[in-house]
């Protein structure tokens, strides 16, 4: 056996006699060191944070879904949900986003920044930024948005602005409906109706 080989052997016995020890002492140096814990102190938690949450019950993310008296299936989720502590039944919700998806096939998309919902009254309130899309070519927006659930209806009580297939619109007032015969959406806008008709391309 070459001297080299000799020697590596003999390193290789001491590191795993050395190697052990100075991790045994390294160990020791940590519990010497580390400062006292008291078994009876407490977790330093903020106490406001536990104060909050016990005030302001809700969740997160939540996500329902049902079927309205008509057929037509409504999804609705929100960055966050809470009860209204003041009214029984009322919940109030953040970044609200819904869809309705009527029996005609026709689908509304409707977002907002808040919104409150009745569960006694089958009603819901959207309010801050109401954006409504649907798939036969609206996009309206407006302020607030009242809907009832059990009969499908949705109305913005204020002024709305958007564009539809005949082209750029404005009304003071805007009802949603969907028609039992045929399960479409219907809009209807009124209170000054101001229409810029732009006419579809057509080929030559």
């Amino acid at each position: 056996m070459r001297a080299g080989d000799n020697l590596y052997s003999v390193l290789v016995a001491w590191m795993k006699i050395i190697l052990p020890l100075v991790a045994l002492g390294l160990l020791s140096t940590v519990f010497l060191i580390s400062r006292k814990v008291d078994p009876g102190g407490t977790i330093p938690v903020s106490q406001v944070d536990i104060e909050q949450r016990a005030d302001e019950q809700g969740v997160t993310n939540p996500s329902f879904a049902g079927v309205a008296t008509g057929g037509e299936q409504i999804t609705f989720k929100a960055d966050r949900v809470r009860p209204d502590l003041d009214h029984e039944g009322r919940l109030m919700a953040d970044r609200v986003r819904a869809e309705l998806r009527l029996n005609g096939g026709t689908v509304v998309n409707i977002t907002s920044d808040r919104g409150e919902s009745d569960q006694f009254e089958y009603s819901a309130r959207l309010d801050g930024d109401v954006h409504i899309t649907t798939t036969t070519g609206y996009d309206i927006r407006t302020d607030v948005l009242t809907a009832e659930f059990d009969t499908l209806r949705a109305e913005a009580p204020g002024r709305v602005t958007g564009s539809g297939p005949a082209g750029t619109l404005e009304a003071g007032r805007m009802l949603l409906t969907s028609e039992e015969e045929d399960g479409t959406a219907h809009l209807l806008f009124t209170d000054g109706v101001k229409l810029v008709y732009s006419p579809a391309d057509t080929k030559d």
